[in-house]
């Protein structure tokens, strides 16, 4: 049950610094009481990135510029495709939506939205990494999360061995 209008400029950032990405971020949906969509309202300073290239294998995403410009790095080839205010881009489950984001010379302000269905498995293609998640969607409550973990795409086993 929705807990009524939520106004971002109430909310605190919650900020972000690994080195070339860095951004603030407020969950909107989740102060607003959103259970199976959510969304964030994001802030990248200028010339940095936000999160590391990903796509999802259980859950869509969407990207609604808000203010300022940028480039938005799409697909397994990584295409290149400019970002400005009033930019909306969908991001359907799967490789074709792998993506990355990086904030132009005035930074960048968007907002985020994207399902929030678990157990959902999110691949990192550069790092060559996949994380597993149940319990709480990626993005979500990670306190509520029974599962949360990264494991490599080149881990070798054996499916007989104990």
């Amino acid at each position: 049950m929705s807990d009524g209008p939520v106004n971002a400029a109430e909310l605190d950032w919650t900020e972000h610094d690994h080195g070339d990405r860095q951004f603030k971020r407020k969950q909107l949906a989740d102060a607003a009481g959103g259970e199976k969509l959510g969304t964030s309202l994001y802030e990248v300073p200028a010339g940095k990135r936000l999160w590391v290239r990903h796509y999802h294998e259980g859950n869509e995403e969407s990207i609604f510029v808000l203010d300022g410009e940028g480039t938005l790095f799409l697909g397994p080839d990584e295409t290149e495709h400019d970002l400005e205010a009033g930019d909306y881009v969908a991001l359907p489950a799967g490789e074709e939506s792998a993506h990355d984001i990086e904030a132009g010379e005035a930074g960048l302000r968007l907002l985020m939205s994207g399902t929030m269905e678990e157990p959902d498995i999110t691949v990192y293609p550069d790092r060559d990494m996949v994380g597993l998640y149940a319990g709480s969607a990626p993005g979500g409550d990670s306190e509520a999360r029974s599962l949360s973990t990264y494991l490599d795409l080149h881990a070798e086993l054996d499916y007989w061995e104990d």
